[in-house]
């Protein structure tokens, strides 16, 4: 399986952030539910929800919920997806989440991202309990039916397991080094 399969450990990481600092899956702990989700700046489901997610990453910030996002798309692909560019976005939007860059793709990698926005929810132990889609129509936000990310938020709030664990991430593929723009890994697959 090319993504990370529930019940599974957060894979570490070690990336830099626009705002200048450098983080590792240590810096979040004792966060008692951390989201980390890969996006980037120039994909039309990512714009055009990403205020559903500043809503949802707001909504939940007290009650001990935590947002990273994470850009693995190669800027030799996509240009607006380099390091500078991604400053500029969090300048602009100042999203209430860490917008880490990850060059190598190391972490796409390790975590099985497959589209921006990929959502993965982990319990305070670290453990995967969701991963797939935020909003079911995150390209025309009000015409979504679903917010599964909420809905397993709101699980693993009540001390309940996540009644649906895992859905299909919708969106643009990862754009990976060296590769054609709509290129994926070949172990890569829907997830239901």
């Amino acid at each position: 399986m090319f993504t990370l399969e529930i019940g599974s450990k957060a894979p570490d990481f070690l990336l830099p952030a626009t705002d200048g600092e450098t983080y590792a899956l240590e810096d979040f702990d004792g966060i008692p539910i951390l989201v980390i989700f890969f996006t980037c700046n120039h994909c039309p489901y990512v714009l055009n929800s990403d205020e559903v997610t500043r809503a949802t990453a707001e909504k939940y910030k007290d009650r001990g919920v935590v947002f990273v996002a994470i850009n693995s798309n190669s800027e030799n692909t996509h240009e607006e997806d380099s390091f500078d560019h991604m400053v500029e976005r969090m300048e602009e939007h100042d999203f209430p989440w860490a917008y880490l860059r990850d060059e190598s793709q190391n972490a796409a990698r390790t975590y099985g991202a497959m589209r921006t926005p990929h959502f993965f929810v982990f319990d305070k132990r670290r453990t995967l309990a969701y991963t797939g889609h935020g909003i079911d129509n995150p390209l025309k936000p009000e015409k979504a039916t679903s917010n599964d990310l909420e809905h397993a938020l709101d699980d693993l709030l009540h001390d309940e397991n996540v009644a649906t664990p895992v859905t299909n991430p919708i969106g643009c593929n990862i754009k990976w080094e060296g590769q054609p723009e709509s290129w994926m890994p070949p172990e890569a697959c829907d997830l239901i």
